[in-house]
């Protein structure tokens, strides 16, 4: 029996050496070996009911008039101390001072990070998380906040079902670039490589939101990137943020999901999550149908159409009845005129008449 001793240890050392690495040792990817499809194998909660992105289905939405404005709080006091800017081989992120904070909501939330997603094939290619009616923006804006009411920090918030909240920011591409975001992505650069970190100037945070910040889609979900806890209450604004396609190409191309001293580099793209079922969970509003409705670009095109032909048609028709009505004008004058001709005519013949002769009497 003692000489299985030795065999029976190498046995489990085997075992040992091959048994698969914990969640906190697996290097997740978006589409490497540890891919999306993988996700769940290693991180439980990814393969959740409650999982974020999802597609917002606008007439499938429910519009919920107990929902408020969002009211950034802090977001332009950025102070004098500057940014946290790093690489983390997932994304861009941004470290926010705790000053920064959420109202609108039910509970006080407290400011953490924000970050980016963003495709490879430039405008119009995808690169959003969150989709609207199966339609992808360009890139997507995150701003990540704690239950500051509830919770004494991020790390005990995000386990919990009510301790997160984020701000989802759709952005589209234009022509005009956005001042905002080159308070970003001028600095990509000293961060090109994963684990890369350095400082930026501060600068306000909320010159990267939308303008309208009172119509949004809220829903429950989780985190996009594992470990994906479900512990997000989502508000997704409805007005998109443009960007240049010079700022986006900035976006897509300057950073690496490798680190420096790899011998192969590899450009940090497609950092989005496919979006997930929603399982029976329902999207609300903060705005009703009538003054939010999704158009898409057909509908728009109708519509534009038909207001111009609408006005042509209105104007040929008040042409039409000033015409008819320059034309009716001389008629009745020439009508006036016969009819003082009659009446002149007549009066001179009445004089004219000879009066009756009296009668002899008898």
């Amino acid at each position: 029996m003692d000489s299985f001793g030795p065999f029976i240890l190498l046995i489990l050392m085997f075992f040992q050496w091959t048994a698969a690495p914990t969640a906190g040792e697996v290097t997740w990817t978006y589409s490497g070996l540890v891919g999306q499809s993988e996700w769940s194998e290693y991180f439980p909660e990814c393969g959740g009911t409650s999982q974020s992105p999802v597609d917002v289905t606008t007439t499938k939405t429910r519009y919920n008039p107990d929902l408020k404005a969002v009211t950034p709080l802090g977001y332009s006091q950025h102070g004098n101390r500057p940014f946290s800017l790093h690489n983390n081989g997932h994304t861009v992120v941004i470290e926010l001072p705790e000053w920064m904070g959420l109202r609108g909501l039910p509970w006080l939330f407290t400011a953490v990070q924000l970050h980016l997603h963003w495709g490879s094939g430039g405008p119009s290619h995808g690169g959003s998380e969150h989709t609207i009616n199966g339609q992808s923006a360009d890139a997507e804006l995150h701003v990540v906040h704690y239950n500051s009411e509830l919770y004494p920090n991020m790390s005990a918030a995000m386990t919990q079902r009510d301790g997160l909240a984020v701000l989802g920011i759709l952005i589209v591409t234009g022509e005009e670039t956005n001042p905002g975001f080159d308070n970003i992505l001028n600095y990509l650069s000293r961060i090109r490589h994963a684990d890369q970190k350095a400082f930026i100037p501060a600068f306000d945070v909320q010159s990267l939101l939308p303008k309208d910040l009172g119509r949004y889609y809220r829903y429950n979900g989780s985190l996009t990137t594992p470990p994906c806890y479900q512990s997000v209450i989502w508000t997704l604004f409805r007005e998109r943020v443009q960007i240049s396609k010079a700022q986006l190409l900035k976006m897509e191309t300057i950073l690496y999901s490798s680190k420096s001293d790899e011998p192969d580099r590899m450009l940090l793209q497609d950092n989005y999550r496919t979006t997930q079922p929603l399982n029976h969970r329902v999207v609300f509003t903060s705005f009703s149908a009538e003054s939010g409705k999704e158009l898409s670009s057909g509908e728009v095109t109708a519509i534009v159409v038909g207001v111009m032909c609408g006005c042509v048609g209105l104007a040929v028709i008040i042409r039409f009845i000033v015409k008819t009505i320059r034309l009716k004008e001389p008629e009745k004058e020439k009508e006036k005129k016969q009819d003082v001709a009659l009446n002149s005519t007549s009066a001179a013949e009445k004089k004219e008449e000879p009066s009756p002769s009296p009668q002899s009497e008898p």
